[in-house]
C-alpha cells in the first residue's frame, strides 16, 4: 500500500510521529504541497492524508489507485466528497479532537477583548508602571462578564463547552436557532432576531453550509448592541469580512476576536487585519500538542478501520 501525506507540517512539525503508518505500507511525507503538485504526488497513491490541501474530481481522475482519504481535520470542505463517492473513494475525518482547545481559544479571545491583557502588559514592560504616580492603571477599557449575555450560534460540542465556561464565569447563555433547521417545540433555542439585541457577546460555532455562509452580514450586525463583542472560532466564511470591518469602524459593535478567516493565509488587503479593536490569531484553536496528537492518532485509526473493512468517521 502506497500512502502519501500531502501537508504534514501543520499537524506534525516534528513533535509527533508518523511511524505507526509504516505498518500499513510505504509512506511518503511532504511537508507542504502546492496546487500544481497534487496530481503528480498522488498519482500512484492508495491512501492520501491531507489537512488543508484541496482534492477535487480532477485529482481523483489522475489517481486510479486511490481508495481512501484521511482528512486530518474535522472540516472537510477541502475535499470534493461527492466526486470521491462517485469513484468509490472513502473519506474519513477526525471529529471532536480539538473541541476543548477551540473552546479555550474562543474564551481567550473574549478575555483579550474584555481585559486587553496584551496592551496593558506592554505598558508595564515599557516602564509605565514604574513611572506611574498611581498603584494601578489600565490603557484600555475593562469589562466584567458576570451577568452579561452570551449568544452561542451553534450549540454543538464546541459551542456547548464555550457555554459551560461562560456559565462558570456568571454569564447568561442563550442558544440561537440556525437557519435551515426545524426546531419544532424546542424552547432552548431562540430565533436569531430575538437573541441578537440582547447579546453582549455573540460566539460563532456553527458549521459552514450554504445557509450559514456569511450569516453575519450587515443585517445581522445591525441587530447587535454597539457595546457587544463578536467572536468567531468556527469558519471564516460564516461572516462577511467587509461588513464586520465596517461595523467595527463605525462603532456598530465594540470589538471582534477571530481565529479563522475566509482565506488562510489571508491576503494583505483583508479589511479585518486593520479593523479597530480586533484580535486575530492564525487558526491556532486546533493546534495544542494534545489536540494534534488526538487528530493524528484518530486519522491513523481511521485508516486501520478502513483496512479492516469497517470504515469509521466516513463523510463521503
Amino acid at each position: 500500500m502506497k500512502i502519501v501525506i500531502l501537508d504534514s507540517y501543520p499537524l506534525n512539525s516534528g513533535d509527533l510521529s508518523w511511524a505507526p503508518l509504516e505498518a500499513f505500507g510505504d509512506v511518503t511525507i511532504h511537508e507542504r504541497t502546492a496546487p500544481d503538485e497534487v496530481k503528480s504526488r498522488i498519482a500512484d497513491a492508495d491512501v492520501v492524508f491531507t489537512n488543508k490541501v484541496k482534492l477535487r474530481a480532477e485529482h481523483f481522475e489522475a489517481a486510479p489507485n486511490l481508495k481512501f482519504i484521511a482528512e486530518c481535520a474535522t472540516g472537510f470542505d477541502n475535499i470534493e466528497v461527492g466526486a470521491a463517492r462517485e469513484r468509490g473513494i472513502v473519506v474519513s475525518n477526525v471529529p471532536s479532537y480539538s473541541a476543548n482547545f477551540t473552546a479555550q481559544t474562543a474564551i481567550a479571545l473574549l478575555l483579550e477583548l474584555t481585559h486587553n491583557v496584551g496592551k496593558n502588559a506592554a505598558a508595564v514592560r515599557a516602564g509605565e508602571w514604574v513611572s506611574s504616580p498611581d498603584f494601578a492603571f489600565w490603557r484600555a477599557p475593562l469589562f466584567d462578564l458576570e451577568g452579561k449575555t452570551l449568544v452561542v450560534v451553534g450549540l454543538g460540542n464546541i459551542g456547548g463547552k464555550v457555554a459551560k465556561i461562560a456559565t462558570a464565569m456568571g454569564m447568561n447563555v442563550v442558544a440561537a436557532q440556525l437557519p435551515g433547521r426545524d426546531y419544532g417545540s424546542d424552547s432552548h433555542h431562540l430565533p436569531l432576531e430575538k437573541c441578537l439585541p440582547m447579546a453582549d457577546v455573540v460566539s460563532l460555532h456553527c458549521p459552514l453550509k450554504p445557509e450559514t455562509r456569511e450569516l453575519v452580514n450587515a443585517d445581522f450586525l445591525a441587530k447587535m448592541k454597539p457595546s457587544a463583542f463578536l467572536i468567531n472560532t468556527g469558519r471564516g466564511a460564516l461572516l462577511s469580512e467587509s461588513d464586520v470591518a465596517k461595523a467595527l469602524e463605525n462603532g456598530q459593535i465594540a470589538g471582534f476576536g477571530a481565529d479563522v478567516l475566509s482565506v488562510e493565509p489571508p491576503s494583505a488587503d483583508n479589511p479585518l487585519l486593520s479593523a479597530p479593536n480586533t484580535f486575530i490569531t492564525a487558526h491556532l484553536g486546533w493546534a495544542s500538542p494534545e489536540a494534534r496528537a488526538r487528530c493524528l492518532n484518530t486519522a491513523i485509526e481511521n485508516l486501520r478501520a478502513f483496512v479492516d473493512g469497517k470504515p469509521q468517521n466516513v463523510v463521503s
